[in-house]
C-alpha cells in the first residue's frame, strides 16, 4: 500500500489561490479539497485527490461528465467519474503485485501550484505530481508530472510527464474521461471508422471497426490504436454532440461496463451504466510512450459540446 499524503487544509489554499467570485478552494465530497470554478463562460470542480475533474457544466448546458452516485471520495481510492488520470500504466499490470488498476496517481493527492483567470473568461488550473520513495517500492522508476485543465467553453486538460530516471523509461497513460449521456443504447460515437482495435470482450482480438458509428448493444471495452482522430458523440435524448479531440496520443478507448459488470462494480450502482459512455484519449498497448533520461511528453485532450 502507498503511504497517504495529506493536502493542504482548504481554506489555506483558498488564501493562497481563491479568486473572488470565479474560484474556490473548498473542502468537497468526502471532505476532499476541491477547486469549485464558477464562471460566466462554465463550472468545474477539480479535487486534489487524483487531480481529478468530477463536474464540467459549460453555461447553457447539462453536466458533460458523469460520475457514479456510489463514487469512493476517500484517500487512497479512485473516483468514479469524470476524467480520470490512468499514469504510469494503463489497465492492469499484470507483472506487479498487488499494483492498482490503471496506475497510483489517480489514488494520491497532487499539489495545487496554479490558478489564472485568462483573458478570455476561462480559468486555467495547474496540478502537480511527482514520485517518491513509496510509489518507488510499487514502480521503481521517477517520473514528475504537470496536469493543467483549462475551463471555458471548451474544457482543454494537458498532462506532462518527465522521466527523471537514470536510463530509459516506457510507460502507457490514459485520460479516461466519462461521459454523461441520456441513454447509452440510443447514442452514436463517430470518428474510428476503419480503425483497428483491440477488443477485450473477445479474448483481445483484432478487429477493425466498419465505417458504420460505434453502437452500444452489450459490455463494451476497445482499444482502438494508432489514430489520432477527433471523436464526436451523438446524444438523441439529451439532444446534443460531444466532440473529444486529442494531440500526443495514438489510443483512443471506447467503454461502457453494461449491466453485470455494472452490478459487479462497489463503487458504481445499478443504474450507472445507460448513463455513461467513455472516450478515452490514451496511449496504450503498441503506443506505449518511452523517454530518455530527462525527456518530456505532453498528451491533451479536449471536450466540446453543441446542441
Amino acid at each position: 500500500m502507498l503511504a497517504m499524503i495529506q493536502s493542504a487544509p482548504a481554506h489555506d489554499l483558498q488564501r493562497q489561490f481563491g479568486i473572488d467570485g470565479l474560484v474556490r478552494v473548498e473542502s468537497g465530497a468526502g471532505d476532499l479539497p476541491r477547486l469549485a470554478v464558477t464562471s460566466p463562460l462554465a463550472q468545474c470542480h477539480i479535487y486534489l485527490h487524483g487531480a481529478h475533474v468530477t463536474h464540467y457544466q459549460p453555461a447553457g448546458h447539462d453536466p458533460v461528465l458523469f460520475i457514479s452516485d456510489r463514487s469512493w471520495f476517500e484517500s487512497g481510492k479512485p473516483i468514479r467519474g469524470g476524467i480520470p488520470i490512468c499514469l504510469p500504466w494503463f489497465a492492469d499490470q499484470t507483472d506487479i503485485p498487488h499494483a492498482p488498476a490503471h496506475g497510483f496517481v489517480r489514488h494520491l493527492p497532487w499539489t495545487l501550484t496554479d490558478v489564472t483567470a485568462d483573458d478570455d473568461g476561462s480559468v486555467s488550473v495547474t496540478l502537480d505530481f511527482a514520485t517518491d520513495a513509496k510509489t518507488y517500492e510499487l514502480w521503481p522508476h521517477h517520473i514528475e508530472a504537470s496536469y493543467r485543465v483549462r475551463v471555458g467553453t471548451t474544457l482543454r486538460v494537458m498532462l506532462e510527464v518527465t522521466s527523471r530516471d537514470a536510463k530509459r523509461l516506457p510507460f502507457t497513460e490514459a485520460l479516461h474521461s466519462y461521459l454523461a449521456v441520456g441513454d447509452v443504447r440510443q447514442i452514436a460515437i463517430t470518428g474510428l471508422e476503419q480503425t483497428q482495435y483491440i477488443d477485450k470482450m473477445a479474448d483481445m482480438t483484432r478487429k477493425w471497426q466498419s465505417d458504420d458509428p460505434i453502437t452500444f448493444t452489450g459490455e463494451t471495452d476497445r482499444i482502438y490504436v494508432n489514430t489520432t482522430a477527433r471523436c464526436e458523440l451523438t446524444d438523441p435524448v439529451l439532444g446534443r454532440r460531444i466532440a473529444v479531440e486529442k494531440t500526443g496520443s495514438r489510443t483512443t478507448v471506447v467503454w461502457n461496463p453494461w449491466i453485470a459488470k455494472a452490478q459487479r462494480m462497489p463503487d458504481f450502482t445499478d443504474d450507472d451504466w445507460p448513463r455513461m459512455a467513455c472516450i478515452e484519449t490514451a496511449n496504450a498497448a503498441e503506443n506505449v510512450v518511452e523517454l530518455d533520461p530527462g525527456q518530456s511528453h505532453t498528451i491533451r485532450a479536449s471536450v466540446s459540446v453543441e446542441r
